[in-house]
């Protein structure tokens, strides 16, 4: 008990020190760092990144039309807030009677973050000795620098991670009622949450694909891995969620018709498309180095004969290169746990270390620099406290 004890409280210190850092800039007030202007709001600046605000406009209205107009006056349609789907609003909510709403969320982020660390520590642990799965649990603190981003700011991507890692590590362990349990919490975080229940399916039936030739399908059906039905908690709770958006919004396909929100574009590779909304540039080099890395690493989880992580990264990567969004990166999160994975005999030599030590610093002035500039514009604060 005092080992897991000791090991949870230095995951925490992981997690939550690269954050306090980037927060120290803004908590001071300070103009600039190296050379990087910053706003003058504080901490303000950290609540209202995108998309915080409107998780608290979720937390403190759960989808009531009536009041998101009377109160808030984001030039939103009311529809759009179905595309935030409701269990980190509610998080929210809860620590809101202790800290209030911005901080509450700022909480929640922080928390939901020590438990994908966490998760990710004991899953990287089955694959290098403990020391080393410190020195990668620790990189994972920092890289992407994306991912330090979204768990700086209130953000619903550390609780959906966390959910992910935890639902795979206990699926690998044949744990089938807490894989069920966390892939309903990640679907309840963020829509993309199903292609789990789809990567499932695909470990669980695709092996036996080729029996169905010499079998009758009633034969071939019964002797599939129906142990593992508590995974159907995850389209169970998606639909639970289109239930509610019928009661709030009148609309059971409410997500479908939140606006500009569904980002999934054909054919492939849209997003160097530059007149996409959601893109809007056409400095899209790094989009490149996304596949690159995504590609890798499937082929080495297949070589490794890491079917359950294969599976995910497939599915979840074949959903990428649809996707058209200029945030590419922040898509791609949910397959960065499992690259480690694949690529943790490159992580812990000596070389990729000294990397680290050089990457450090830029992944920390980009962290502030995209802080101090993906600011909701929020002229009264009064309705958000």
């Amino acid at each position: 008990m005092k080992r897991i004890l000791k090991n949870l409280i230095f995951i925490s210190l992981l997690s939550l020190i690269p954050t306090v850092i980037i927060w120290i800039p803004f908590f001071l007030k300070l103009k600039s760092i190296w050379g990087i202007p910053l706003p003058n709001g504080g901490m303000a600046t950290i609540v209202s990144n995108y998309d915080g605000p409107l998780f608290i406009v979720i937390a403190k209205t759960f989808y009531n039309i009536a009041q998101i107009k009377a109160n808030y006056s984001f030039p939103l349609p009311t529809e759009y807030y179905a595309a935030h789907f409701p269990l980190f609003p509610v998080i929210i909510k809860i620590f809101a009677f202790i800290f209030g709403f911005p901080y509450g969320m700022l909480v929640a982020t922080l928390i939901s973050s020590i438990l994908a660390i966490y998760f990710f520590n004991k899953l990287i642990r089955r694959y290098v000795e403990e020391k080393e799965a410190l020195w990668i649990t620790f990189v994972f603190c920092l890289f992407p620098a994306r991912w330090l981003v979204v768990r700086s700011v209130g953000s619903a991507e550390p609780l959906f991670l966390a959910a992910i890692i935890a639902s795979v590590y206990y699926f690998q362990s044949k744990k089938y009622w807490q894989a069920g349990v966390w892939g309903a919490i990640a679907q309840l975080t963020k829509s993309p949450g199903i292609l789990l229940f789809i990567a499932y399916l695909g470990v669980i039936m695709l092996p036996q694909f080729k029996r169905l030739a010499t079998e009758k399908f009633q034969i071939w059906a019964r002797e599939l891995n129906w142990k593992a039905y508590p995974i159907l908690f995850i389209p169970i709770s998606l639909l639970g969620i289109f239930v509610l958006y019928k009661f709030t919004f009148n609309d059971f396909f409410a997500y479908f018709h939140s606006g500009d929100n569904v980002h999934l574009m054909f054919p492939p590779f849209s997003i160097f498309n530059s007149s996409q909304s959601w893109v809007g540039t056409f400095w899209l080099e790094e989009v490149i180095f996304v596949y690159l890395f995504g590609i890798l690493g499937l082929l080495q989880l297949i070589k490794q004969r890491e079917n359950i992580l294969a599976a995910v990264v497939g599915v979840f990567f074949t959903s990428l290169l649809f996707v058209a969004h200029r945030d590419l990166i922040r898509y791609s999160l949910p397959i960065v746990p499992f690259l480690f994975v694949a690529f943790a005999n490159v992580i812990i030599k000596k070389e990729f270390k000294i990397v680290m030590a050089i990457l450090a610093l830029p992944i920390f002035l980009f962290s502030i620099s995209y802080i101090s500039q993906n600011v909701m514009p929020i002229g009264n604060w009064s309705p958000f406290l």
